[in-house]
């Protein structure tokens, strides 16, 4: 029904005469008519005989009487009783004359605004549709501006990930209220009997695969579940990571980041799917880096200007990696789980926020607010602490797509903005294969602060061998691989059985990341930065108490670390490291006695990736209670040999099926970096720029020098570290006869 201001508006433009001369069988002046069809119904009544057809009679009103009622209409055009009376008398009309031309007139008024508005909507339809039209050929005849073919037709649809986001996001609001309506009413209020969710494993179709999609690659629930081995990745004792159970007290517009998160999804893709000239195939090991000049031609940025000062590395790599898609994402979309995937790239990961879980288990649109730290295995890189945003997509029924992209949570006058790094789109794109294979695609595309790397690491960064794709994929195939063997029946270990590797898995695990955490100085754990007048800028001195960490020794632990440039191939000098009968040239705490191994866990293919148990080799008859417990492995970017000194009497505990937490270690040991030469002159001390035969080893000590965590640290114990380290240094030198 119009209002009584539409009505008006209308009746203002009316032509008065056309109800004037409409007839009475049109309704308006029908008072004649209706005594007429009464005076009929009476007739047929009365005389029993049909009614006579009379002839109609026509009322007209004067134009005085239209006049007066169109006037009275635009100021009310519902009359009382007892207005239509005073009508009636001024304008000689009867009562019902005057009722029924206002019901007729609204009537008309009626059907005029209805044809009004439908001529107005059918005028807007024919320009949308007209519209939809022009969008539709556009799309049909798409061309791709790189390659010049026709544009894949499968391109991401915004608006329904959106809508699905956002829907995901309210059902996880749903749960979240529910959890605290459980909380309060001290009851289980459960919707799972009405939604199931499907079993993780569904559709697996190896030991591996479940282990992955139960754990992630990290912790299970105080041990009930276990993997058919019965070994755990990242019991709380063993990967001491950032609770995600914090909410990120500072706002930020949600809608912002979805948007962002489609974005960066869209250049994922096609960053992904082309190739030259976007991509560089280099002639050595094939790794491809980013034409940045074609970059800028093809994409726009859409988060901001490249911060003053800063150096581009883009790479991209795709290999395949032994497991089933899904069980790939699982472990990238769980925080915990994709910092112990990659422990030696990530010193801290965690999720600030879930702003949509995704579509079950397919982790479909999935999106969510992440922080983490990253690092390369030298102190002369800093740690890269880095905000992003994660999204998951899946684009087919055996094709994800990973996306993270940097954002800052902070104000933008913060210094603290992009302080080191930034991650534009980077991730990888995840296609089942048919073998049990997945095809791995991984691209990474950052933006750093050169300055602050020590110039020997610079080529390295520069490659993309520190943080770059190559180094994603080497771990990824590498950890997947050793996951594998783990799960294999004839699993190779002497005389250990299956909980005991286990348990000293779980150690040899904790160990190295320890390890890795005091190189890359992690904010995890509270180290304190040591400036010691006569230690070298190029040696990292740090320090900490421990107090209460049964996993490590009581008292005050220093840890020093450096960095050097060593003339020789990355496997030879692992060979050397790795080799408990050469032990004796480097090791300053062997005494020079040879060492052998007790025993030894497989990880991987290959003498060098295992865990193993040393023991020196006895003196004057006598054996030694100290024992060594090793890991060491090597890859296409790097290599590992970590170490500490284990009590017998614990590491029998251990083998036996024991508990590993509470065995104390603290860590030493060696990372080896590939050797990555520029085309200019050489930045590396004693080597030419014309050979390539070279690494950076990176040597590392955890020592307690007080076992009284009140006591003060003397500026002796430094510099008996450090002595160590160069020590050290110069035996591994002159047993390679290397300067």
């Amino acid at each position: 029904m119009a209002s009584h201001g539409e009505l008006r508006l209308i009746g203002e433009n009316y032509d008065p005469g056309f109800i004037g001369m409409m007839k009475e069988d049109d309704g308006y002046g029908s008072s004649d008519d209706f005594e007429g069809a009464l005076g009929n119904d009476q007739d047929t009544a009365d005389n029993g005989r049909p009614p006579r057809k009379k002839k109609k009679k026509f009322h007209r009103h004067n134009p005085h009487q239209i006049h007066e009622l169109e006037s009275f209409f635009k100021e009310c055009p519902h009359p009382e009783e007892k207005q239509r009376r005073e009508l009636s008398r001024r304008l000689g009309l009867e009562s019902k004359q005057i009722k029924f031309w206002f019901q007729n007139r609204r009537t008309q008024m009626k059907t005029q605004l209805e044809r009004h508005e439908n001529v107005i909507l059918k005028q807007e339809n024919d320009k949308l549709r007209a519209e939809n039209d022009l969008l539709r050929q556009a799309i049909a005849s798409a061309i791709c501006n790189n390659c010049g073919v026709p544009a894949v037709p499968d391109e991401i649809s915004y608006e329904p990930s959106q809508l699905m986001i956002e829907n995901s996001r309210l059902k996880d609001e749903l749960n979240r209220a529910r959890a605290l309506t459980n909380k309060f009413l001290g009851r289980h209020l459960s919707s799972s009997s009405a939604n199931p969710s499907p079993s993780p494993s569904q559709g697996l179709n190896s030991n591996v695969e479940v282990v992955v999609r139960r754990t992630g690659f990290c912790g299970l629930n105080n041990g009930s579940t276990s993997l058919p081995m019965g070994f755990e990745f990242g019991h709380g004792a063993t990967m001491p990571l950032m609770n995600p159970s914090f909410a990120y007290e500072m706002p930020y517009d949600k809608s912002a980041l979805v948007d962002v998160a489609l974005a960066a999804m869209d250049e994922l893709i096609k960053m992904a799917q082309m190739g030259s000239p976007l991509w560089i195939k280099g002639f050595g090991d094939g790794m491809e880096t980013l034409n940045l000049e074609e970059y800028k031609r093809t994409f726009s940025s859409f988060i901001g200007m490249k911060p003053s000062g800063f150096t581009t590395e883009a790479t991209r790599e795709t290999a395949m990696v032994p497991l089933r898609g899904l069980a790939l994402v699982d472990t990238l979309m769980d925080a915990n789980c994709w910092a112990e995937m990659f422990p030696c790239m990530i010193s801290r990961a965690v999720t600030i926020d879930v702003l949509s879980s995704g579509k079950g288990v397919t982790k479909h649109n999935a999106l969510q607010l992440m922080e983490a730290e990253f690092q390369v295995l030298s102190p002369l890189v800093p740690i890269r602490q880095v905000q992003f945003i994660r999204f998951c997509k899946q684009h087919s029924d055996s094709v994800w797509a990973i996306v993270d992209v940097s954002i800052n949570l902070s104000n933008a006058a913060n210094a603290l903005m992009f302080a080191n790094c930034r991650r534009l789109p980077s991730g990888c794109v995840i296609q089942d294969m048919d073998n049990k294979y997945s095809k791995v695609t991984w691209v990474e595309h950052s933006e750093y602060d050169e300055s602050t790397v020590h110039h020997l690491l610079r080529p390295l960064l520069g490659s993309g061998f520190g943080f770059g794709a190559k180094r994603w994929i080497a771990t990824l195939r590498r950890q997947y691989s050793s996951l594998a063997l783990l799960m294999s029946p004839d699993i190779h270990g002497e005389d250990i059985n299956t909980v005991g590797k286990k348990s000293m898995l779980k150690l040899a695990q904790r160990m190295a990341y320890n390890f890795s955490a005091g190189i890359g100085a992690s904010s995890v754990n509270k180290w304190d930065k040591l400036n010691v007048g006569n230690v070298g800028e190029d040696v990292r001195v740090m320090t900490r108490k421990n107090v209460n960490d049964p996993g490590e020794p009581l008292g005050i632990v220093l840890s020093a670390a450096t960095s050097v440039w060593m003339p020789i191939t990355q496997q030879t000098l692992f060979n050397l490291l790795r080799n408990e009968r050469m032990r004796n040239q480097w090791d300053i705490l062997s005494s020079g006695r040879p060492m052998q191994a007790m025993y030894s866990v497989a990880k991987g293919p290959g003498q060098g990736n295992c865990v193993s148990i040393l023991r020196g080799a006895a003196v004057n008859g006598s054996d030694t209670d100290m024992l060594i417990l090793q890991e060491t492995w090597s890859d296409d970017c790097g290599a590992l040999i970590v170490y500490a000194p284990v009590d017998a009497s614990s590491i029998r505990v251990v083998m036996n099926g024991g508990d590993s937490s509470h065995v104390a270690l603290l860590p030493s040991g060696f990372a080896i970096l590939p050797g990555v030469q520029t085309d200019g002159p050489s930045m590396q001390p004693d080597i030419d720029e014309n050979t390539s035969d070279g690494c950076i080893l990176t040597v590392g000590f955890q020592i307690l020098v007080n076992s009284v965590p009140t006591a003060k640290l003397t500026v002796e114990s430094v510099e008996t570290v450090n002595h160590l380290l160069t020590c050290t240094v110069e035996k591994i030198k002159a047993a390679l006869s290397v300067t």
